[in-house]
């Protein structure tokens, strides 16, 4: 079928195109779709260059499913004028993940509320999509209370601009800053803008999408810090449940969801890091443990490529879903 990747030629976009071949994506043309200064640039895909189009030539085209990268307010424009020419549209961005007209999809967590109404469904966030992923098989099991999340977030997660930061910094370069401080040898608390009440954009991101996607009724609280790693976020997680559990249960159930990798053994030094998660698909979950100082308390810690499930994985993952579900049409592909 006709596949648009529209910000192909950006971070996430270009993950995208690798999910895609990957996985087997049933791909009869693609159309790569970038701003008016990257149109007519390359892109590669399946072992062939594919000529960047603009929007509208891309909406004149008619793909069967667009995947957006290119941010909320090209989102917001764009992402109706596919829809109207009975495109499927799986957005990245933030712009419509809040609507309540719109689904909030990861495929292992909820998909099954996809149907044939829903032309345009976004992604949740990086950071939610690897919490939730974690979340899910124990809030079924023991109904989650409360969840404290602290984030420590890679600069890929920011973009390109940052990359370059951080790559000019550590080879003593100056350069244009994608942060207010630098990030090479430094921590900073702030990711996305700030609200009124104190918390970022990021941190409101993780509580409003949790109670969206899981349950209205769990308290959720986090912090978001950015750190100086190329790729990968990692959560620092305490859940309260409302029932107490079992060590061996939690760990059993993690091993055996769909999409998790368990790797919890303290006494051989295994547990989940960014430099492992790197490039792979799936979100591992390790150091956990019991909190002693709060009855019915769990604490984990939780990491995955933010580039991959975090965005473009996740996409896919819905994309594939709509055909599994019949929602795409196998006549399309013929």
């Amino acid at each position: 079928m006709k596949v648009a990747v529209v910000g192909a030629t950006g971070m996430v976009g270009n993950v995208v195109l690798k999910v895609l071949a990957e996985q087997n994506f049933p791909v009869s043309q693609l159309i790569p779709v970038a701003s008016q200064r990257s149109v007519g640039k390359s892109v590669m895909f399946a072992n062939e260059k594919h000529l960047v189009v603009g929007l509208q030539d891309a909406v004149n085209l008619e793909p069967d499913v667009a995947i957006f990268s290119a941010g909320g307010s090209t989102s917001l424009e764009w992402a109706p004028k596919f829809a109207k020419k009975d495109c499927r549209v799986i957005d990245n961005s933030s712009a419509w993940r809040m609507d309540p007209d719109k689904k909030l999809i990861i495929p292992e967590v909820n998909g099954d509320l996809l149907t044939e109404e829903d032309m345009i469904i976004a992604n949740p966030n990086c950071s939610t999509i690897q919490l939730l992923m974690a979340l899910a098989p124990l809030h079924k099991k023991y109904t989650i209370n409360r969840v404290v999340v602290s984030t420590y977030q890679s600069i890929s997660g920011t973009g390109v601009k940052a990359v370059d930061q951080m790559n000019n910094e550590r080879e003593g370069k100056t350069g244009e800053m994608a942060y207010p401080y630098p990030i090479d040898q430094n921590c900073l608390p702030h990711c996305d803008v700030f609200m009124e009440n104190g918390y970022t954009k990021e941190e409101m991101k993780l509580t409003n999408e949790t109670k969206k996607i899981l349950d209205t009724t769990i308290k959720v609280t986090a912090t978001a810090v950015r750190v100086p790693v190329q790729g990968g976020h990692s959560e620092a997680v305490n859940i309260t449940f409302e029932n107490d559990f079992d060590l061996g249960e939690v760990r059993k159930l993690i091993h055996e969801t769909a999409g998790l990798t368990l790797q919890d053994n303290p006494e051989t030094n295994i547990y989940p890091m960014p430099i492992y998660a790197s490039g792979k698909d799936d979100v591992f979950v390790g150091r956990i443990r019991r909190d002693e100082s709060l009855e019915n308390s769990l604490n984990m810690w939780i990491v995955a490529d933010n580039l991959r499930k975090g965005a473009a994985t996740n996409a896919v993952q819905i994309a594939k879903l709509l055909v599994d579900k019949g929602i795409l049409k196998v006549e399309q592909f013929r």
